[in-house]
């Protein structure tokens, strides 16, 4: 766009150039409702001359009395703000500015806004078009809130992408203001809302010492003993106990709970998590009512009391602390609670893994395909020594080596040996032995009574995993130095024996519930991100290549980990009430984190690792699977690739060499802080790659890309479709296995039904230390976690058509959501081959947990069961 107009050999003629602008943008609201006060107000201070203001920039021409930043043209104001035009999408509206522009000024490259009214408003774009020279995009996408709140101009960038060292020079000065200010290290107060303060600190509000002993939590991050990525600053002053732990704020004011206002859900999304807490209010009124289901307070009695959950819904009992809370709850709440989808509220759908068949779950041909293609399918690992060895100490725990022996495993291997099983990549083991036992007698003094487990398995020449024997295993009784003691249970079928290997596969995918939930979904996304997140904020540029790149892997990510800080990983929280670490769950995660590796993560060397894959230069990721068909690992090779290929061409775009990288001064300081603050407590280990070279950064950038959105997506999206049925994947086990003699073992003959679930999870979770809590509100939880909002963007989208200017990242990234839908066919192909038996298994649920989704038809949102989101963002 060339506004600069010649006027022939007068060189002192100057034409003023009438340039449109449109401007889109959201006034303040509540969800779908308008603000009526704000909206008031900002009537009035328009109707006294207090509008909107914007100012146009130079790119081109320097005003020495700031400094050498670009000219800043002639100030006009957003028109009609009363009406504006028509809708873009809901709540959005689109309103005119004209703009005149001296012909001197040359290009604008920036825009300064002014907000001059009461309350704050959301600034989608500004379009300037030209009818001869052509249209520039300001690719906004930020809150704007009144003058009075900023010490500072908000100013916003064309969607060109410049390097530091290319970015104009009239420019350059309020690309550095801006990052000053997002980086806030000057604001030493309690951060508020308007606030767009991007820093760190510990995860050091969980507990609450000031409610006594029971609430008091270690303080995670800043330590040896307990390291932890860190968390988003939000500077609440210090608890009247522990001066080292940051005050919470009132539950009721979760949603108040700081972080950047561009990182807040938006409307929908708000909506859809909204609707979660006025189930978490449903589930609080339990307590002290007779079961909904039938008349065994606590219990349920069969697998029929637990299918009632679903074919007849949950009926609320009548309650004054149900009607107090919703009477508190505006009007315009209410409404905006009801599900996007439509669903009722206090109804759970049947999960799929009990829609076709009511029992196919049991089967042990299920039980090892959902580790290979369930909700978390990122543990198993191949064994390579029997009988499996541990990595715990000896000096303090003693020998730890398992004690399955060949004669408990040989007459399920096909007739083969060992040996020779081990040698074929025929057996695999999932190992939860070394991540819980420390833990065991901690968490076995309170309500909750669980094994260390190791579950091996036999791969079987159709592709199966049959599971061949589970150990549960228990600390030595006169102490951890002398090791543990357990016992070893095989498949059984019927009669109490086969009760007990029912039993036996229940306490393992207890322990795998709370591993995947607390290591695989929380730690390895969510926690892993958020330093990501923000140090891309503070030393990245929106301009910046690299943060055009990554920005949309970030959304929400802050906001929904600020929410659970508050309300599902805190002490007393959902987490600690329905998965059976209980207030040693986030210390377990620390203790996770301690070998925690970012380049582990990348899929190609986590397969690696767990020796599920081999090394294969022929391959496009250079890993060829020991289990062919295992669904997780070959989709995800495939969005893998995808991913590499589309960083690696957006990257080659704008780093011809290495020394662009290394001479890139914010994307140094950007790695720098990473490594330094953001995962503060591994700065000093070898493993983190130097950021000097174009191929680091590739595959950095790639890594990034994949934890937020398919990683994430494969570990969060099927938690209803699998654990929604609670016998299926239980969090909690209550009691022991029943040993012979005992009147529990005697229940095993004759009620085998009741006894298993009188071990599992129970209808009304019991905790003396707290309210009760219903067991639905940690199925109303994962249903929750398992939605996709109504206005999710998915991989290969983007939430803005007008996110770069580049053609040349405008090319490459239609390629990478070319290459998407073919991946979309392959996996519909994959799953409709019977050949294929863990694509779906025998309960009927067809893997698409890494489906793409690059269709529009998943815009509705809902347990779709498939897509991959851009971001960690539920």
């Amino acid at each position: 766009m060339i506004l600069f107009r010649d006027q022939g050999s007068d060189e002192s003629t100057v034409e003023l150039l009438k340039i449109k602008g449109t401007v889109c943008l959201m006034k303040k609201n509540f969800l779908d409702f308008i603000d009526v006060s704000a909206s008031l107000m900002d009537r009035v201070h328009e109707f006294i001359g207090r509008g909107i203001s914007f100012q146009l920039v130079s790119s081109t021409v320097a005003d020495p009395d700031l400094g050498g930043k670009g000219m800043v043209g002639k100030v006009a104001y957003l028109e009609n703000w009363s009406h504006g035009l028509e809708s873009i999408v809901a709540g959005e509206s689109t309103f005119d500015v004209n703009f005149e522009w001296d012909s001197s000024l040359g290009i604008p490259g920036a825009v300064i806004v002014k907000n001059n009214h009461h309350s704050e408003f959301y600034l989608r774009s500004l379009t300037l078009k030209d009818d001869v020279s052509g249209i520039i995009v300001f690719d906004c996408n930020s809150w704007v809130y009144p003058i009075d709140k900023y010490d500072y101009d908000r100013v916003f960038f064309v969607n060109n992408t410049y390097l530091p060292g290319d970015m104009p020079a009239t420019l350059k000065g309020y690309r550095d203001e801006e990052l000053r200010n997002l980086r806030g290290d000057q604001v030493k107060r309690q951060l508020q809302e308007w606030d767009r303060v991007y820093g760190y600190t510990y995860y050091n509000d969980l507990g609450q010492p000031d409610k006594g002993a029971d609430f008091t939590r270690p303080i995670l991050g800043g330590s040896v003993e307990y390291p932890y990525p860190r968390r988003g600053r939000t500077s609440r002053p210090s608890t009247t106990t522990d001066p080292e732990t940051e005050s919470r704020i009132p539950l009721l004011k979760s949603l108040d709970i700081y972080v950047p206002r561009d990182e807040k859900f938006d409307k929908a999304k708000m909506s859809d998590f909204l609707g979660y807490v006025l189930k978490s209010v449903g589930g609080a009124v339990f307590p002290g009512v007779t079961s909904v289901l039938d008349g065994t307070p606590n219990e349920f009695d069969s697998f029929d009391d637990v299918l009632g959950l679903y074919d007849g819904g949950i009926k609320i009992p009548s309650s004054p602390i149900l009607e107090a809370a919703v009477k508190s709850i505006p009007l315009e709440m209410v409404r905006a609670l009801l599900p996007s989808d439509g669903e009722e509220l206090f109804k759970l759908p049947t999960p799929q893994v009990i829609q076709d068949s009511k029992s196919a779950w049991r089967s042990d041909e299920e039980f090892g395909r959902e580790m290979l293609a369930g909700l978390n399918p990122v543990i198993i690992s191949r064994l390579e020594v029997f009988p499996p060895v541990s990595q715990l100490g000896k000096t303090k725990y003693g020998d730890q080596t398992s004690k399955i022996t060949g004669a408990h495993i040989a007459k399920f291997l096909d007739g083969m040996s060992v040996e020779d099983a081990i040698g074929m990549n025929k057996l695999y083991i999932l190992n939860h032995h070394d991540t819980l036992l420390p833990y065991l007698n901690r968490i076995n003094s309170t309500g909750n009574k669980i094994y260390a487990t190791r579950t091996l398995l036999f791969l079987k020449s159709d592709g199966t995993l049959k599971p061949i024997a589970i150990e549960l295993g228990l600390p030595h009784p006169d102490g951890d130095i002398h090791g543990f003691v357990s016992e070893v249970f095989t498949p059984k079928e019927g009669g109490v024996e086969g009760t007990r290997w029912q039993l036996a596969k229940a306490y393992a995918a207890v322990n795998d519930s709370g591993v995947h939930q607390l290591i695989s979904h929380w730690l390895n996304t969510h926690a892993v991100i958020e330093p990501f997140v923000i140090a891309t904020n503070r030393q990245l540029s929106v301009v910046h290549p690299i943060h055009k790149l990554l920005n949309p892997h970030y959304r929400d990510t802050m906001n929904i980990n600020a929410l659970a800080r508050q309300i599902l990983i805190n002490a007393g929280g959902i987490l600690e009430i329905t998965v059976f670490p209980g207030r040693y769950a986030m210390e377990m995660s620390s203790a996770v984190y301690k070998s925690w590796k970012l380049t582990d993560h990348a899929l190609p060397t986590d397969l690696l690792k767990r020796g599920v894959a081999v090394k294969d230069p022929d391959s496009e990721s250079n890993v060829k699977l020991l289990i062919d068909d295992y669904p997780y690992a070959v989709d995800g090779l495939a969005i893998w690739n995808a991913i590499e290929e589309w960083a690696k061409e957006y990257c080659n775009i704008y780093y011809p060499s290495d020394a662009v990288v290394k001479n890139d001064v914010e994307l140094q300081a950007w790695w720098k802080e990473v490594r330094e603050e953001g995962h503060g407590d591994k700065k000093n280990e070898t493993w983190w790659p130097e950021m000097n070279c174009v191929d680091n950064l590739i595959s950095t950038s790639t890594t990034l890309i994949w934890i937020s959105s398919a990683l994430h997506a494969a570990v969060n999206f099927g938690q209803y479709a699998y654990a929604g049925y609670l016998p299926n994947r239980p969090t909690i086990s209550r009691r022991f296995m029943p040993e012979p003699g005992s009147p529990e073992y005697a229940e095993l003959e004759t009620n085998p039904e009741g006894a298993f679930l009188k071990t599992i999870t129970s209808e009304i979770c019991e905790s003396r230390r707290s309210s009760d809590r219903s067991t639905i509100l940690g199925v109303s939880l994962i249903e929750i976690l398992s939605k996709h909002s109504s206005d999710e963007v998915y991989l290969g989208q983007r939430a803005s058509a007008e996110w770069t200017s580049d053609k040349r990242a405008v090319a490459a990234f239609k390629k990478f959501g070319e290459k998407l839908e073919k991946i979309e066919s392959r996996i519909t192909a994959m799953n409709s081959d019977p050949i294929l038996k863990n694509r779906s298994g025998p309960v009927n649920v067809p893997y698409t947990l890494l489906y793409p989704s690059t269709s529009d038809d998943t815009k509705i949102g809902g347990l779709t069961g498939r897509g991959i989101p851009n971001s960690v963002s539920m």
